[in-house]
């Protein structure tokens, strides 16, 4: 009876054991880009939603941290939003997540309607102060812009090759703002995520192209980046993070990255 009591009590050992590693939250790190925080915020949401025993983490190091987190395995899948140097692709792969575009903004007065790369950039920078140099009206030019530690404002001076070179008349701290200033001022130019342009303001086209899905994807519109899962090369993925990244990357993502005011990327 002592034996058989014994087994017994082995026996439910070993089933709650099994119990409680089946019931075991799984995590998976992800470290990076300041700029994919809302693509890997709503991603990660969604996915924890439909898998309750998974934990999906977000660590904003920034592009070149995430990148070299991933290269010492300090993280699952690190978050850029610039493509891979060559001498990191050697170790890496990158594989692109969503696609960052970015509208040019001005009041719906406002007559200019195409601005180049070029003009864009003189303009934040001081060089180009009045509407009537790019064939608007006779009035100074207000530039309305995100605060410092904005994504959208690294992406747009990145792009216009503009960091640390912009002369903002305001810098504030949503794209809501920035889109409710220019709407309230006929002399005002800002920019913002395609998603956050509203009727209230008109969005200028950047060297005779329009930003939409179609332009974003086709690489037609400029003012564009890729938000970038990096992954080391020769290296699988736990079982937890391969299935985050197929999900992240699958086409039932795509209405999770618009909503974080991103473009899906083209499949």
């Amino acid at each position: 009876m002592k034996k058989l009591t014994c087994i017994v009590a082995v026996v439910l050992a070993i089933a709650c054991l099994a119990g409680c590693t089946g019931n075991s939250e799984a995590t998976v790190t992800t470290d990076g880009s300041t700029s994919m925080e809302k693509v890997i915020g709503y991603l990660s949401e969604a996915y924890m939603e439909e898998n309750e025993n998974v934990k999906v983490t977000y660590n904003p190091t920034g592009s070149g941290s995430g990148i070299q987190a991933v290269l010492e395995g300090r993280c699952d899948i690190g978050l850029s939003s610039r493509n891979l140097k060559s001498e990191e692709a050697e170790n890496l792969n990158g594989t692109v997540v969503a696609i960052d575009g970015i509208a040019v903004i001005v009041n719906p007065e406002n007559v200019v309607s195409d601005l180049t790369i070029e003009q864009i950039g003189a303009i934040y920078k001081g060089e180009i102060t009045n509407w009537s140099e790019v064939g608007g009206a006779d009035a100074p030019i207000v530039l309305i812009g995100r605060e410092a530690a904005s994504g959208t404002r690294d992406g747009f001076e990145s792009i216009t090759d503009t960091e640390d070179m912009c002369k903002y008349n305001q810098e504030l701290t949503s794209t809501g703002d920035v889109v409710q200033s220019v709407a309230s001022n006929p002399n005002a130019i800002g920019y913002a995520s395609l998603a956050s342009v509203k009727d209230t303001v008109k969005a200028i086209s950047v060297e005779g192209v329009k930003i939409s899905t179609e332009t974003i994807q086709s690489g037609k519109y400029k003012i564009q980046r890729n938000f970038i899962f990096v992954t080391k090369k020769n290296s699988e993925l736990s079982e937890s993070a391969q299935a985050f990244f197929n999900f992240a990357t699958s086409k039932e993502a795509d209405e999770f990255i618009i909503s974080a005011g991103a473009v899906p990327v083209k499949r």
